[in-house]
């Protein structure tokens, strides 16, 4: 792979497509060749993303796959659930590396067809590319990016899934407002949002799915449960893990198990605190802390990610890191904002 790669985003206009320019712009190996969008097309990219001013000369362009496939080594998708399978046969076959942010493919096509209600129209393989689980994402072409609950839901609990001490599974998440996409909603109005937390989908969400597989695959559970909630935040997703155990452990048994799974995973960060959002906000990592209930065999652990950036466009840029042959934290070395 070349030591610099030209990449495009397809679908560049929203939250995700702002992250993957912000993150790309300062990465020592891409040159941010082109940003796509249907609406905005012919427009500077600074004047959607007001924060990359002085940073790119951009314009937003219409999609040519043609164009694509001359002028880019990596694409990103970050389009609309159901879209992704119009544009992946155009751009697969022609070496291009490719990593979708959208689910189309992430699931089993049964499983997606049940889950999002869609007739999937192009129904190939792709690695889940959630790294700490599958390192089969280096030297692969194409890639699914995990969706930004199901991160911080897994990473969780894979260390006592793998274990084959997990029983049930309960994970509660709350969200940041930008999860929701960049166009506004009755969720997202402010009168509705501020000082007020709201659940949604209580026991169906799609995104259950995600965990499911890959929690699964792992190893055997009886059970996978998970209600998000939409807090008065812009950025970060915190999950409390309820995981009810087989047999008792010790606080020093989990932590070994922890330390030795994520070993090799520079974005896994192991706390001795509870997470905060504060310190991962901005950035690749996912923050996780434990405690064992004294009076049971619940386990319940504490993740703190970005949703924007592990939870999406970092993870992405991690995904092809590994995928051109890079390492995995160039470009995403970055602290946490806090305060």
């Amino acid at each position: 792979m070349k030591d610099k790669v030209n990449a495009g985003i397809i679908g560049a206009s929203g939250y995700t497509g702002g992250e993957l320019m912000r993150l790309l712009l300062n990465h020592p190996h891409v040159n941010l060749e082109m940003a796509t969008s249907r609406k905005l097309a012919g427009q500077n990219v600074s004047k959607k993303h007001a924060h990359l001013a002085g940073m790119t000369s951009l314009e937003f362009e219409e999609l040519d796959p043609v164009a694509v496939r001359q002028r880019c080594d990596v694409v990103f998708l970050a389009v609309p659930h159901g879209s992704a399978m119009d544009i992946v046969p155009q751009l697969i076959d022609s070496g291009l590396i490719v990593v979708d942010l959208s689910a189309d493919y992430r699931l089993d096509v049964d499983q997606f067809e049940k889950v999002y209600g869609i007739k999937h129209r192009d129904p190939r393989k792709a690695v889940f590319g959630l790294v700490e689980l599958h390192p089969e994402v280096k030297g692969k072409t194409f890639v699914a990016n995990p969706g930004c609950y199901p991160t911080g839901a897994t990473l969780a609990a894979a260390p006592v899934v793998k274990a084959g001490l997990a029983d049930i599974t309960v994970f509660d998440s709350k969200s940041g407002i930008t999860g929701a996409g960049v166009n506004p909603s009755q969720a997202s109005h402010y009168p509705n949002m501020a000082e007020n937390i709201q659940p949604y989908k209580l026991t169906t969400h799609r995104h259950q799915a995600e965990i499911w597989q890959e929690l699964n695959a792992l190893g055997n559970i009886d059970s996978v449960n998970f209600t998000p909630h939409v807090i008065p935040a812009i950025r970060g997703i915190l999950t409390t893990a309820h995981i009810f155990l087989k047999e008792e452990c010790s606080k020093e048994d989990i932590r070994q198990l922890y330390d030795s799974f994520y070993s090799d995973c520079p974005f896994v960060r192991l706390v001795d605190d509870i997470p905060a959002l504060g310190n991962v906000r901005g950035s690749n990592f996912c923050d996780i802390g434990f405690e064992i209930d004294a009076n049971s065999n619940r386990l319940v652990v504490i993740s703190a990610i970005d949703n924007l950036v592990k939870g999406a466009s970092g993870q992405a840029i991690q995904n092809m890191n590994l995928m051109c042959g890079f390492r995995e934290t160039d470009g995403l070395w970055n602290a946490g904002l806090a305060p």
